[in-house]
């Protein structure tokens, strides 16, 4: 790292509900070699550890403090050693204090950033002449509540993956895990972790990868496995082949089992309850859906950890996201046993609820996903938000459903200050077959100090891939990549 000024410590302490003594750490790095540049770095997960204060922002990138920016990075309040209780989810136990919650979901935010204005003053005499957020996962949750509820704090935002619809997301992971546990039932046995990762297992769902490329990978003019056409890969057209190669009575091998099909197609489909209300939004089906990055959030993984949609999903439903929170212990069997037993009918309307001691619900906590950004465009702010097709733990449609309100709500005009960047193949932040590698930092920047917006984003896939090197334009939707020759650019699919 470039020589550069450490400071560390905490502030805002409150006596919890649970858990004990809490209060905000925080971690900023001053650069001796200032470029001016100031930005905050966006947590992840259930936070409790303040990060590095680097300034990550995506593979193969420089750091940010690499580039000469200060950075600063907290921990949403909470620490996940100082205030974990066993049974009381171990280290989410912050979900069971008011204020704690409302911490991780966005009140910690705007104090650590005026803090870190405040240090930037006092070490080099002078504030930041510009400022940006760059966050993936709850980090782009982050940065989504940043410009929704604290739209002055920056001239520019990357919320990459947001899980702005984080307590709708954990609805969904007991969806998923419910409807897998319905294959190994079909088989007859009982659900169990190790049987979970079995269910969707990696032959066949290679098997359901290839059937969804023959389907929908030339729909953007090239057979290149990729699908590229942002939205044309339905359901509509997919099950249905699926079902073609769906496995005879007593067959096995080069073909799919029955309920398997089924129960991918209502994971795709998204969560809802018996009346047909929709709870979380449809996930796409896309290339990446046979990758680890994939199987290891929905069932877990031979040899590896089992289904995150458990191990993180059953905890953080019970703990954070519904009220009153559940107090469950950590261990996976019983997470996955609660998980099991939740009823969409008579709990899901818990993320909306507010029970003593809690004056707000967790969707009010935590859910960012307010349409109105006036006040962000207003003082000419500019957001980024990449998101992969394959994105496993949530759904790349909630994001652009979000975007299309917005631009609703701005008549049409969102795109002069706002733009998603769906990543055909990418997983949950980064990884699958996808050209994963690009640099958001590098185009926000050109966006606000240079006034360019960005039309396309270069990208390159990764050693990992199919085909390393490989570049791609990633494009802000609705454009997509199309093939014209042998080269690719952003453009509209032609209307079916």
């Amino acid at each position: 790292m470039p020589a550069h000024c450490l400071v560390e410590g905490y502030f805002g302490g409150h006596d919890g509900v649970v858990g004990g003594a809490y209060r905000i750490g925080f971690r900023m790095r001053l650069p001796a070699q200032w470029n001016q540049r100031y930005l905050f770095q966006g947590g992840g997960g259930s936070n409790g550890t303040i990060g590095d204060a680097t300034g990550p922002n995506g593979p193969g990138n420089r750091s940010a403090l690499e580039r000469g920016y200060a950075v600063i990075a907290q921990d949403s309040g909470h620490d996940n050693v100082r205030n974990a209780v066993a049974d009381h989810g171990g280290v989410l136990a912050f979900g069971f204090d008011p204020r704690a919650r409302r911490d991780y979901g966005h009140t910690s935010l705007k104090p650590t950033n005026d803090l870190g204005h405040h240090l930037l003053r006092a070490f080099y005499g002078r504030d930041s002449a510009t400022s940006f957020f760059w966050g993936c996962s709850k980090g782009g949750q982050e940065g989504m509540a940043f410009a929704q509820r604290y739209p002055e704090a920056f001239d520019g935002i990357v919320a990459a993956a947001p899980g702005f619809a984080l307590p709708r997301a954990a609805l969904a992971e007991a969806w998923d895990t419910q409807t897998i546990a319905s294959i190994v039932r079909a088989r007859g046995e009982t659900p169990t972790l190790d049987r979970l990762k079995a269910a969707l297992d990696v032959p066949t769902l290679k098997l359901v990868r290839d059937v969804v490329l023959a389907t929908c990978d030339g729909d953007d003019g090239a057979i290149d496995g990729t699908i590229a056409a942002i939205g044309r890969c339905t359901a509509d057209r997919v099950v249905p082949a699926l079902r073609k190669r769906s496995c005879a009575p007593g067959a096995s091998g080069d073909c799919i089992d029955t309920p398997v099909i089924d129960a991918l197609a209502r994971i795709m489909g998204g969560a809802q309850n018996a009346a047909g209300k929709r709870l979380y939004a449809p996930f796409p089906w896309d290339s990446g859906i046979a990758e680890a990055g994939w199987r290891v959030w929905k069932a877990g993984l031979e040899n590896g950890p089992p289904a995150l949609n458990v191990l993180l999903g059953a905890g953080a439903l019970a703990a954070i996201f519904t009220t009153p929170p559940t107090a469950l212990p950590s261990d996976p069997t019983q997470l996955l046993a609660w998980q099991l037993g939740f009823d969409f009918d008579r709990d899901a309307d818990r993320i909306y609820a507010v029970a003593a001691p809690f004056t707000t619900s967790a969707w009010q906590d935590v859910g960012m996903q307010d349409t109105d950004l006036a006040r962000f465009r207003a003082r000419g702010g500019k957001l980024i938000v990449p998101h992969g097709m394959s994105d496993p733990a949530f759904s790349a449609y909630d994001t652009i459903a979000w975007w299309n309100a917005v631009d609703r709500r701005m008549g049409g005009q969102a795109a002069g200050f706002v733009r998603v960047f769906p990543v055909p193949g990418m997983n949950h932040c980064a990884g699958g077959p996808a050209t994963d590698r690009f640099d958001s930092l590098a185009a926000l920047e050109r966006w606000v100090l240079e006034k360019k917006a960005p039309d396309s984003i270069a990208a390159t896939a990764g050693p990992d891939t199919p085909w390393p090197g490989r570049e791609r334009p990633l494009c802000p939707y609705p454009n997509v990549a199309l093939a014209t020759g042998g080269s690719f650019s952003c453009g509209r699919l032609k209307e079916n």
